[in-house]
C-alpha cells in the first residue's frame, strides 16, 4: 500500500520534483536497465606521479588516477574486453562532487578520501605524494565511483558518465552547466548565520544527529593519534634495550647467548609496532568516512534551511510590504514607525508623492509574490523530492559487489555508515571488518 500511495505521489508531483534532473540529466535510463554500475565495471586501477607546468611557467607535481570502464555484459559472458581508459586528477574528483551537490540537493553525496592527510601521529608521513597515503586515496576515489555509479539517480547523469568515459572536453562541459555561479552563492548563504522560526522537525533532527557524529568522530581520530604516538614510543624504547643486550653479550662468557637471544627479541618488539599501526591505519580511515558523510548528510540539513529561512524572509518582506501599501491607502499608521514619525514632524505628503509610493509598493509587492511562489515551490520540491524516494535513493552508498571493491583486504564499504531517525535518512553501518 506504501508503494501504491508512493507512485500515486509520483505521478501527481513529478512535473514539480523532475525539473532539475531534466536539465542535467540526457540519459536517464529505464527501470529495466538498472543503475550505471550494473552495466559497467568501474575500477580506479592505478596512481601515476606526474609534473607539469603552472600558469606562471613553475614546476608541479601532482598524481593522476588511472579510471578504466568495461561492459558488465561483455565480463559475465568470458568475453576478454580491452577496458576504456583515462586519467583524472583529484581536483576533478572535486568538479564532479561540486557539480552534484548543486544538482542534487536531497541526496547524501558520498565523499571524497582526503586530500591530504588529516590526524596524523608524528611519525606518519603527512606528505601527499607518500606512496601508502596516495594508494589509501586511489581506494576511496574507487569507492566515491562505484557508490554514486550504484545510486539510481546519480547513476544516470551525463556529466558522470562523460567524467567516466571522455578525457577531453569535460571540464568544458560542466562548466557550460552554470552550475559554479549557483555554488558560489549557495556557500556564501551555507556559510552565514540564521536562524529558521519554523523549522522542520526532520531535518533538525538529522542536523542535531550528524553533528554529534561529526564531533565525536572527530575527537575519536585525534585520541587515536595520540595513543599512536604514545604506544610508538612504548615500542620503540625496547629497540634500545636490544642493543644494550646485544652489547652487553659481547663481554660476557656465560650468559652471552641468553643475552644475544634477548636482544633479538627486544629488536623483534620493537618492530612489531610498525605493522600494528599500519593495519590501525585502515580502521582509522573507515571511521574517517564516518567523519566526511557526517559533512555529507550535515550539507543536506543545511540546504534545507537555507531554503525555508529565504522563504521565511521572503514572507516577511512581502507581509511588510502589504501594510505599507494598507497605510498609505488608508492614512491610518498601525504601528509606530519612523515614517509615521516624519509625518507628524513635516506634515502630510502631496498626492503625487502617495500615488509614486503606492505604486513602488505595487510593484515590489508583485515582485515579492513571484519571490514567496518560487521559495515555497523550491522548499516543497525539496520535500517532495525527499518524500518520493527510499532510504536507499536519498543516499548514494547502495551495496557494491565485493569483487568490484579493489581494496588491500578486499574489506568492502557497501553502505552509508550514518543513522537516522526517519525513513529519508535511514542509513545503516557499512564497515565489514
Amino acid at each position: 500500500m506504501a508503494d501504491a500511495e508512493r507512485e500515486d505521489a509520483a505521478e501527481t508531483d513529478t512535473p514539480m520534483a523532475s525539473d532539475a534532473q531534466e536539465k542535467n540529466t540526457n540519459s536517464t535510463m529505464s527501470e529495466d536497465s538498472g543503475t550505471l554500475l550494473k552495466r559497467m565495471e568501474i575500477t580506479v586501477a592505478e596512481a601515476e606521479k606526474r609534473t607539469g607546468k603552472k600558469a606562471v611557467n613553475m614546476q608541479e607535481t601532482y598524481t593522476v588516477y588511472l579510471i578504466e570502464t568495461r561492459p558488465s555484459a561483455a565480463v559475465s559472458e568470458g568475453q576478454s574486453v580491452a577496458p576504456d581508459a583515462l586519467w583524472r586528477r583529484y581536483s576533478e574528483f572535486e568538479l564532479l562532487r561540486n557539480y552534484l551537490l548543486v544538482t542534487y540537493p536531497f541526496i547524501v553525496v558520498p565523499p571524497l578520501p582526503e586530500k591530504r592527510a588529516e590526524f596524523v601521529w608524528h611519525k606518519l608521513s603527512a606528505d601527499n605524494m607518500d606512496p601508502d597515503f596516495v594508494e589509501r586515496r586511489r581506494v576511496g576515489l574507487e569507492n566515491f565511483l562505484l557508490r554514486v555509479a550504484s545510486h539510481p539517480v546519480m547513476s544516470s547523469d551525463s556529466i558522470f558518465y562523460h567524467f567516466l568515459t571522455k578525457e577531453r572536453g569535460w571540464k568544458e562541459v560542466v562548466y557550460d552547466t552554470g552550475f559554479q555561479a549557483k555554488a558560489d552563492s549557495r556557500i556564501r548563504a551555507l556559510n552565514a548565520t540564521f536562524r529558521v522560526k519554523n523549522p522542520d522537525k526532520r531535518f533538525m533532527e538529522m542536523k542535531h544527529y550528524s553533528d554529534e557524529l561529526q564531533s565525536i568522530t572527530s575527537q575519536l581520530l585525534r585520541a587515536r593519534a595520540r595513543v599512536a604516538d604514545r604506544l610508538y614510543g612504548v615500542y620503540k624504547v625496547h629497540g634500545n634495550y636490544g642493543r644494550v643486550f646485544s652489547e652487553w653479550s659481547a663481554i660476557e662468557k656465560e650468559m652471552g647467548d641468553g643475552l644475544q637471544s634477548a636482544g633479538h627479541h627486544m629488536d623483534a618488539y620493537a618492530a612489531s609496532i610498525d605493522d600494528i599501526l599500519e593495519e590501525e591505519e585502515h580502521y582509522a580511515d573507515q571511521i574517517k568516512e564516518y567523519l566526511f558523510f557526517a559533512e555529507a548528510l550535515r550539507a543536506v540539513c543545511r540546504k534545507h534551511e537555507l531554503s525555508q529561512y529565504e522563504l521565511e524572509t521572503a514572507s516577511l518582506d512581502l507581509t511588510s510590504k502589504k501594510q505599507q501599501r494598507e497605510e498609505l491607502a488608508t492614512g491610518i499608521v498601525r504601528t509606530f514607525s519612523f515614517k509615521g514619525m516624519t509625518t507628524k514632524l513635516f506634515g502630510q505628503e502631496t498626492a503625487e508623492q502617495r500615488e509614486a509610493r503606492l505604486k513602488l509598493l505595487e510593484e515590489q509587492i508583485v515582485e515579492g509574490d513571484d519571490t514567496v511562489r518560487d521559495k515555497t515551490s523550491e522548499c516543497e520540491q525539496l520535500k517532495v523530492l525527499y518524500s518520493l524516494r527510499t532510504p536507499q535513493d536519498n543516499i548514494s552508498c547502495s551495496p557494491v559487489a565485493p569483487e568490484q571493491m579493489n581494496t588491500k583486504r578486499n574489506d568492502v564499504l557497501t553502505q552509508c555508515p550514518l543513522k537516522a531517525s526517519f525513513c529519508v535518512t535511514q542509513l545503516h553501518s557499512f564497515m565489514f571488518w
